[in-house]
């Protein structure tokens, strides 16, 4: 483990429980969405290689929703 993870997780260590669980939540949470963009970079390539296709096709527009 690298020294600012580890010094991060003695500060975290102090917190009370419920800090230490929504703290811990957000953690899974971050790791899980790396995985998805890990796994999903097909995908969206895909879409962008199709968006880029439209917009040289003029089939896009330049709205400001």
């Amino acid at each position: 483990m690298v020294e600012e993870l580890k010094n991060i997780m003695n500060r975290a260590e102090k917190l009370p429980n419920d800090q230490q669980k929504a703290l811990a939540k957000l953690i899974e949470e971050e790791l899980q969405w790396e995985n998805t963009l890990a796994s999903s970079q097909d995908s969206l390539s895909k879409l962008a290689k199709e968006a880029l296709e439209d917009y040289k096709m003029g089939k896009t527009s330049s709205e400001d929703w």
